[in-house]
């Protein structure tokens, strides 16, 4: 089990991040990409690092625009497991 972030924690970890929020106890973050075969590619790029480290998004995929959310489902809320995934998630996006 991971330990749970504290409301201080989470918005230190958010303000390090680009464009995520917080909705209750998970971090959510949108982002449009120039084509839906490139929001693919981010989709199967997230999948191999969420199955790398054993930890899953949700993820929403509308065309072109993907939604992210991340929550530590057996720990009822948001840790370090979900901000570092974030982090991957951006690095993944920024990469294209």
């Amino acid at each position: 089990m991971a330990d749970l972030l504290n409301d201080t924690q989470i918005s230190e970890a958010l303000a390090t991040l680009s464009d995520w929020q917080r909705d209750g106890d998970s971090i959510v973050k949108t982002t449009k990409l120039d084509s839906f075969g490139q929001a693919i590619a981010v989709v199967n790029r997230v999948a191999e690092l969420a199955e790398s480290v054993d930890h899953h998004p949700d993820i929403d995929i509308r065309w072109r625009t993907l939604t992210f959310r991340l929550s530590t489902h057996s720990d009822g809320g948001i840790t370090g497991k979900d901000v570092s995934l974030a982090q991957q998630i951006d690095e993944t996006i920024n990469s294209l």
